[in-house]
């Protein structure tokens, strides 16, 4: 499954070219293992990418691990410009005037949709209200947490691929 998600975050690069990957916590789920192994590896592909962790409570390893994966670690926010990054919203960063935005991530949001003859599917999301925005898990590991919506809330379900199919994954407006 790591080496799926690596995949998954390779084609996201290739296709984006970002300078720097901001992670919002929980970037590694437990001390040190064979993924960690193929992480430096993949890690020494994209060398060149800044790799900024905001750490999570999954974030175990230690401090020299992460410095040499060549990633930048803060312990409980990145502020940029005026957003605030943090793992769990419940821990943002100290009041500003400078800070317009917060996002985190920690809960791993999900909708779930009805529809008429009761069926439902719960699917991963992204969460924004006025104040912050919430970020889906990234891995296929992690489980969910349905979101509490409320009606001024924007919503955006991940629709799964289905190749056999032919039909490409997509991101909608709920």
């Amino acid at each position: 499954m790591y080496k799926e998600d690596l995949q998954r975050l390779v084609s996201q690069i290739q296709h984006y070219k970002p300078e720097q990957l901001v992670v919002v916590g929980d970037l590694f789920h437990s001390v040190a293992n064979k993924e960690l192994d193929f992480f430096m590896r993949w890690r020494s592909d994209f060398s060149h990418l800044h790799i900024q962790l905001v750490k999570g409570n999954h974030d175990i390893l230690q401090k020299n691990w992460y410095s040499l994966a060549n990633i930048a670690v803060s312990e409980a926010h990145l502020q940029i410009a005026n957003f605030c990054f943090v793992h769990d919203i419940t821990d943002a960063c100290p009041a500003s005037a400078n800070i317009s935005y917060y996002i985190s991530g920690h809960i791993h949001p999900c909708v779930v949709l009805k529809g008429l003859g009761k069926q439902t599917i719960s699917l991963p999301c992204y969460y924004f209200n006025d104040n912050f925005g919430v970020l889906p898990a990234f891995s296929k590991f992690t489980g969910t947490a349905s979101i509490d919506r409320k009606s001024a809330d924007n919503i955006f379900a991940i629709i799964p691929a289905n190749p056999s199919k032919g039909q490409q994954g997509s991101v909608v407006k709920v």
